[in-house]
């Protein structure tokens, strides 16, 4: 999931700190002879304002099954937790004992010591159980150092009553895309038919995989941003703001899509599962039947969407590591991702908990996962969240018309040059 990455990049830079440490509080825990858990247990949770309920209850629901561990349960905003994180594990002081950590951040916090390798410890069980896709995100030189919890990918939420209305059809390709908005407009002047996310480039990534491109190249070590395929995506998201087929912004973009759709001041978005339950909350989506979700519309090369979830890792440096793995563990069960796939529709990652009819039946899971199971593995290289933050300056160059998207793609190149010193 990504509800916020610009911010990443502002918090790095204020040395965060916070008041919890599972690893430097007085309650170490223990592990007594007959085997019993003891201490605390700080949780560091990253779901969105609709999600954090749920994970609260769950999270300390671990104490009914271990009496003698408390869970201290800490909700951090995703634009700040990366940072917040690092500052933390690298001062030694403040950092969590378990996190929920969006998939690419595992191999860069893995590949600075900031966590603890988990094959061998309570944290696994049935390894063969997970979603291929899922697990590969959760290594780092040949060590596991995650447990995967959600998976999702991107998809096209449209207002159903919005463009039936407008005699418009659910749009599959970009050229669809543009004739169903400007059915909307013309039927509501003043109303959009897509919110484009300007400020977070994991909703670049669905343009630049339908035009044929990715960010790198990781197996050949080759940057390809710059390449034709990513000049193409540059413009494709220019065009869809200068044709009006869709308005953007360039800050605070999340509030602002949510709050757009939910109100049917625009009639389509790209997002994830992770937005499932917060759209329903709007009074467009009064009926939940009237939100649809369909394939990402296709680019020149076909339709591409990025896989994305999250996953728990334990902090290395925790002083109640037993605890914690067997935390990650609960936290990663099938009988907790049943529980979530039905309070909010999140895609499990546990190949088991597909074949409970609460899961099966979840009409959001009948279509995420198929899209999932097509979905475009991202690098799983240390480097890969800061591969983001150059696509989103040049984005907003491109939108804000300071730069041609040529020129955007070849600033992004440069950029990734600088950062991979090894890729091409």
């Amino acid at each position: 999931m990504r509800r916020g990455i610009a911010a990443t990049a502002l918090v790095a830079a204020l040395g965060l700190t916070t008041a919890a440490c599972g690893g430097d509080g007085d309650d170490q825990g223990a592990t007594n002879s007959s085997g019993e858990l003891s201490g605390t247990v700080t949780f560091w949770d990253t779901s969105n304002e609709a999600e954090k309920a749920t994970y609260q209850s769950l999270a300390e629901g671990f104490t009914k099954l271990h009496p003698k561990v408390k869970v201290k349960y800490v909700n951090v905003p995703f634009g700040e937790a990366n940072a917040k994180f690092k500052n933390a594990a690298g001062g030694n002081s403040g950092a969590p004992d378990v996190m929920r950590t969006e998939v690419a951040w595992v191999a860069d916090f893995a590949s600075l010591g900031y966590l603890a390798p988990l094959d061998g410890t309570r944290a696994i069980e049935n390894q063969g159980d997970w979603l291929p896709q899922a697990a590969a995100s959760t290594k780092f030189d040949d060590k596991t150092y995650a447990v995967p919890q959600v998976i999702d990918t991107m998809a096209l939420f449209y207002n159903k009553k919005m463009l039936k209305d407008a005699g418009a059809e659910v749009p599959t390709t970009l050229e669809a895309l543009k004739d169903a908005s400007a059915k909307v407009s013309k039927k509501w002047p003043g109303k959009s038919g897509l919110y484009l996310r300007g400020d977070d480039p994991y909703w670049f990534l669905s343009f630049l995989y339908g035009e044929g491109g990715d960010m790198v190249d990781a197996k050949g070590k080759k940057i390809t941003i710059d390449d034709p395929s990513g000049v193409r995506a540059y413009k494709t998201i220019k065009d869809l703001v200068d044709s009006k087929a869709a308005i953007t912004d360039a800050s605070d973009g999340w509030n602002n899509m949510q709050n757009a759709f939910k109100s049917g001041k625009v009639a389509m978005m790209l997002n994830g599962p992770w937005a499932i339950a917060d759209s329903r909350s709007g009074a467009e989506f009064k009926d939940p039947k009237n939100l649809g979700i369909a394939p990402v519309p296709a680019g020149s090369a076909g339709q591409g969407s990025p896989q994305g979830g999250w996953n728990l890792s334990v902090y290395a440096g925790s002083k109640n590591l037993d605890a914690s793995y067997e935390f990650a563990k609960y936290m990663s069960s099938a009988k907790v991702q049943q529980t979530t796939t039905e309070k909010l529709s999140l895609l499990p990652t546990r190949l088991s908990v597909y074949t409970k009819p609460s899961v099966s039946g979840n009409e959001m899971v009948q279509f995420f996962k198929p899209a999932v199971d097509k979905a475009v593995e991202r690098p799983w290289i240390p480097q890969g969240n800061a591969l983001f933050e150059p696509i989103r300056l040049q984005m907003a160059n491109v939108l804000g018309g300071k730069t041609t998207p040529e020129k955007a793609a070849q600033e992004t190149g440069d950029a990734y040059r600088k950062m991979l010193k090894d890729y091409k």
